[in-house]
């Protein structure tokens, strides 16, 4: 308990710190970084799955996953010394009620770290089917939740051969009171617990930092520098850091040019060696994962000709209409409404404003796409079949993901301001989890006006 509490005052340091100097927060050394993931899944355990199987009406929670070949919730119930299942691993969380909590058993030839002790002797009982057997029946429940689902593929882990054969195993009985745990698997992915937001803040404000170091004079040489050699940049910064991403990172221009915008190839199939240009808006979309715990985020620069001291007041304009759309969609979130709802009070509310806008929002968490409230997809603005009925939930967090267009009169077409940034929605609303882009950075920077 002591190792704990002070793991986590260092953690809650490292914060503050970074709070008061505005500069990058240290990155723990990966010792330490499995202490804090294991103290945080610990809590996570006791004090959230408890209420959150009882919302879902599942009182045991089987997740059965195949060495390489893992179910997604298995790799947020693992110690952090585990990268990947061993052999068959199955794990059994069975809710024994309010006085008791939740029993969480490992039906392994191992403990799986210190919250799921072993529960199978393969040499009393070799077979590890009849063991979970053995569980199930002495304990009796309601409903066994097993992860399928039609909407969520991170909640759709359990494959068809493992399925096939724990049915056979405990028998029809037993088999018929199997379910569906689609919503329990969403609500453990999508919820962000007390102590996970305590050190949230620091892993966006490392991503918010790496960008701009990326989008300065220090790796940006205009005439020279090509958006491939942001990107790769970016992704040596990140191993330099002992960080890991869970996406390549990209890097694209708008400029005074005829070329209109167009998303596929602005994600997908940019020019390889694009030189960047005074004059040029760059965008990024980069994302880091540090502690469990994923960022994505989109911002902007400008890069300054020799005559200029600060951006052209019609990007600002444009800019200004990003902003403004981040806001209209956040004050539409409220509690229970589905994400197909915001999306449409969203973007009619835009749309009345003058704002030309695009939302395609999605939750971030363990996993960067991760499951929860899908609120649009750029080429889906009409609404999300599936997940965009699903509702909005207090304690989840989302990549607020959108576009404004402009038109630049001044460059004679259309222009894209693309933001993301982190969130997080609670009974106060949605705040950003490290604040937000509300200037377009310059290259090379101005010097703050005394």
């Amino acid at each position: 308990m002591l190792r704990s509490i002070f793991l986590f005052a260092v953690v809650i340091l490292l914060t503050i710190t970074g709070l008061q100097a505005q500069s990058v927060p240290e990155i723990l050394p990966m010792r330490e970084r499995a202490k804090v993931i294991d103290d945080l899944l610990e809590d996570k355990i006791k004090n959230t799955l408890p209420s959150l199987m009882r919302q879902s009406d599942i009182d045991m929670w089987v997740v059965v996953s195949r060495e390489y070949n893992e179910d997604p919730v298995i790799e947020t119930l693992l110690p952090a010394t585990w990268l990947a299942a061993r052999r068959r691993t199955i794990l059994v969380m069975f809710d024994r009620g309010e006085e008791e909590g939740v029993e969480t058993l490992a039906v392994a030839r191992y403990d799986v770290g210190t919250m799921f002790k072993r529960a199978w002797d393969p040499e009393n009982e070799p077979d590890q089917w009849e063991r979970l057997r053995q569980i199930i029946t002495e304990r009796d429940p309601d409903k066994i939740g097993v992860n399928l689902s039609d909407n969520w593929g991170l909640a759709d882990g359990i494959v068809a051969t493992d399925l096939e054969q724990m049915k056979e195993a405990i028998g029809e009985n037993l088999s018929s009171r199997i379910v569906s745990a689609e919503k329990l698997a969403v609500a453990w992915l999508e919820t962000r617990t007390d102590r996970e937001m305590q050190i949230y803040p620091n892993i966006v404000r490392i991503a918010h930092d790496i960008i701009a170091e990326g989008f300065s004079e220090k790796v940006i040489q205009p005439g020279v520098t090509t958006t491939e050699d942001v990107v790769w940049w970016y992704r040596e910064k990140i191993r330099e850091l002992k960080l890991i991403t869970w996406f390549h990172p990209s890097v694209s221009i708008q400029r005074a040019d005829p070329e209109s915008f167009d998303h596929l190839r602005s994600f997908s199939s940019r020019p390889d060696n694009n030189v960047i240009m005074p004059g040029d808006l760059l965008h990024v979309d980069f994302g880091i994962k540090y502690l469990r715990l994923n960022t994505d985020t989109q911002q902007h620069a400008y890069v300054l000709r020799p005559e200029e001291t600060e951006v052209p007041a019609y990007l600002i304009r444009a800019f200004d209409n990003g902003n403004r759309l981040q806001d209209i969609f956040t004050e539409n979130f409220e509690e229970g409404r589905t994400g197909n709802e915001v999306l449409k009070m969203s973007r009619e509310q835009a749309i009345e404003e003058g704002i030309k806008p695009s939302i395609y929002t999605h939750p971030i968490g363990y996993h960067g796409h991760a499951a929860g409230t899908t609120l649009g997809m750029w080429d889906k603005q009409e609404g999300v079949p599936g997940t965009g009925d699903y509702p909005l939930h207090l304690n989840t967090a989302y990549s607020i993901e959108l576009n404004a267009a402009t038109f630049i009169e001044e460059w004679g077409k259309e222009i894209r301001i693309m933001l993301e940034e982190d969130a997080y929605f609670d009974s106060s609303g949605v705040w950003y989890i490290d604040g937000r882009q509300k200037e377009i950075m310059t290259i090379p920077r101005i010097p703050a006006k005394q």
